[in-house]
């Protein structure tokens, strides 16, 4: 490996570190062979379920080349969204982390850029492309691969330092780098903690996730009112869940982010339940005005809320 390789890719996980990503993996940008049969099964079977974009542009989700011809390395950050339990919500009615403060794609894309612009100005001008989903790209499986950690039995990345708490985000350039081992053992061992706590059973086998029993896609990709057999599936929460999170032994290792952006604003923090059940349009655009949960809608979460109130 020429040692150029290996400064610039030094160069990179110490610039996201400074840059306040929690860490940073290399990967070559390679065919996800041994992904390949689990992904299409997976949708096979239906699991995807409303989210046909899924079933789109299967090739290029399981290989970058096809996404960009250029492409040589994916550079994959984590970035921690933990809050602690100091900023949980005062209500019953409940909202996934990862929500509590500004959209994540708007924080995470400038910080990548800034990523971009560090190598370039060591180095010159280089092909690189930024994604915080927003293209067909599994991010969870390029994690893996360049070494982050490993895919629990509840489906998401597991770092053993710092737990499940975090997002993804890559860089697919033209750069050959120095790659990363990839992360080749699971260490879920016999824990079927997340398996047993999820309510609706959406987690059908280990690292399988049937969206359409799943908290998280009923309350925040499944837009149409709720049949009769979806009733009773939310479990008082409005948007997102964290339930497979939060009884996930290693999540014992999350520490809480310093990340002013992921912050709940005192408004969210005071919400009561009789607040959530008299929402406006005005109120929820103040709430969430530039966040993930703006993007949902009012009538979305309006709907939710109606829903859990009659749990």
């Amino acid at each position: 490996m020429p040692a150029s390789q290996q400064k610039i890719s030094t160069l990179i996980k110490t610039s996201a570190k400074e840059l306040g990503f929690s860490a940073c993996g290399i990967a070559g940008a390679e065919h996800l062979q041994d992904e390949s049969g689990f992904f299409k099964s997976w949708l096979e079977k239906g699991y995807h379920a409303g989210m046909a974009y899924m079933n789109r542009n299967v090739d290029k989700r399981l290989n970058p080349a096809l996404l960009n011809e250029w492409a040589h390395s994916v550079i994959v950050v984590m970035f921690n969204y933990y809050p602690g339990k100091e900023s949980v919500l005062n209500s019953s009615y409940k909202i996934s982390k990862y929500a509590y403060g500004k959209d994540y794609h708007d924080v995470m894309k400038d910080k990548l850029r800034q990523l971009v612009d560090i190598i370039e100005d060591e180095i010159g001008e280089i092909t690189a492309r930024v994604l915080v989903d927003s293209a067909p790209v599994l991010e969870r499986a390029w994690a893996k691969r360049s070494g982050l950690g490993w895919i629990g039995k509840n489906a998401c990345l597991i770092n053993k330092e710092m737990g499940s708490f975090f997002f993804l985000g890559t860089i697919i350039t033209n750069l050959e780098l120095a790659y990363d081992k990839p992360s080749e053992l699971s260490f879920c061992g016999n824990c079927t903690k997340c398996m047993e706590a999820c309510p609706n059973g959406a987690i059908v086998e280990p690292g399988i996730v049937d969206a359409r029993k799943c908290i998280s896609y009923l309350s925040i990709e499944h837009k149409e009112e709720f049949s009769s057999e979806q009733e009773g599936m939310l479990h008082s929460c409005i948007f997102g869940c964290d339930i497979c999170q939060d009884i996930c032994p290693w999540n014992r290792f999350a520490k809480p982010h310093t990340e002013p952006a992921f912050l709940p604003s005192p408004a969210l923090q005071q919400m009561k339940d009789e607040d959530w059940e008299n929402l406006n349009k005005d109120k929820f655009d103040e709430l969430f005005k530039g966040t993930a949960v703006e993007r949902t809608g009012h009538d979305c979460l309006r709907r939710n809320i109606e829903h859990c109130r009659k749990e």
